[in-house]
């Protein structure tokens, strides 16, 4: 690692004042992604900003919402009663994450931040219309994720929490896991609420995570596996590397879609 100073605020206010002071510094939430880029010196801080501590965390239910903070762990979505019982699809997908030390250290609001083209969070949060908040305002999912590890994210932004709008009626996620890593290869998150179907898929294309229109135009009319069976994805965006071609990825971003509808019922 190179040499960088740690800070280690006690408000929301210090942690944003630090970063908008530094134009170098940067966020650490769960440092599953940002510790190994460091390890690897593919980033050089001038200032690390430790979150922990500053009430980031925690699962609540609002009226018609339920609010998850962004420091709140994998394992904690994971295992949340709460959240079991509202959006069954986002404990699944929690509990898929990396492996029980990454899910005890990883964070959301991290993971969001990070918006890595293969991570699971953005496919649910996109999937599911929530609304990230920060330290200055409310984003839209369909206005936050802008593109590979892009985001709408000014810089010394902070992410305090993610709201999930309720009731879901059906929520689940289907995941193509990459073996080493476990990102997902291709995961799909389908969700039927009374906005509608939303379809989201991530990991298969080069710019991250997107909706998948067609699925929710069919699955709006007939929600069954079958309706998305013959839905081809073009390969023309998509992926293509040794763990799988960009066809591959087309392929299974039709397999996932049908899998992740049946766990909805």
């Amino acid at each position: 690692m190179y040499e960088f100073t740690y800070h280690k605020p006690t408000s929301i206010a210090d942690a944003v004042k630090l970063l908008g002071a530094d134009a170098d510094a940067k966020a650490l939430a769960g440092g599953q992604t940002f510790i190994p880029v460091l390890k690897q010196r593919l980033n050089k801080p001038s200032a690390v900003i430790d979150l922990a501590g500053l009430g980031l965390s925690g699962i609540r239910a609002e009226g018609n919402r339920v609010v998850i903070g962004a420091m709140t762990t994998h394992h904690a979505i994971a295992t949340s009663p709460d959240i079991a019982k509202a959006i069954p699809g986002l404990t699944t997908m929690a509990g898929w994450i990396g492996d029980t030390q990454v899910r005890h250290r990883g964070t959301m609001g991290g993971s969001l931040a990070n918006n890595d083209p293969t991570a699971c969070y953005p496919a649910a949060v996109l999937a599911l219309n929530a609304t990230i908040r920060t330290d200055k305002r409310s984003i839209a999912a369909d206005d936050y994720f802008q593109g590979m590890f892009t985001t709408a994210l000014e810089p010394g932004e902070l992410i305090t929490e993610i709201e999930f709008p309720l009731p879901v009626e059906k929520s689940a996620y289907a995941k193509f896991r990459n073996p080493a890593s476990r990102y997902a290869m291709v995961g799909v998150f389908v969700a039927k609420s009374s906005a509608g179907v939303r379809v989201a898929i991530t990991g298969a294309a080069q710019n991250g995570v997107f909706r998948h229109k067609e699925m929710e135009e069919a699955l709006g009319k007939s929600w069954s596996p079958d309706a998305v069976a013959k839905i081809k994805t073009s390969p023309e965006a998509l992926n293509s590397d040794i763990h799988g071609s960009a066809e591959y990825r087309a392929h299974l971003i039709t397999v996932m879609a049908k899998r992740a509808v049946a766990a909805a019922g």
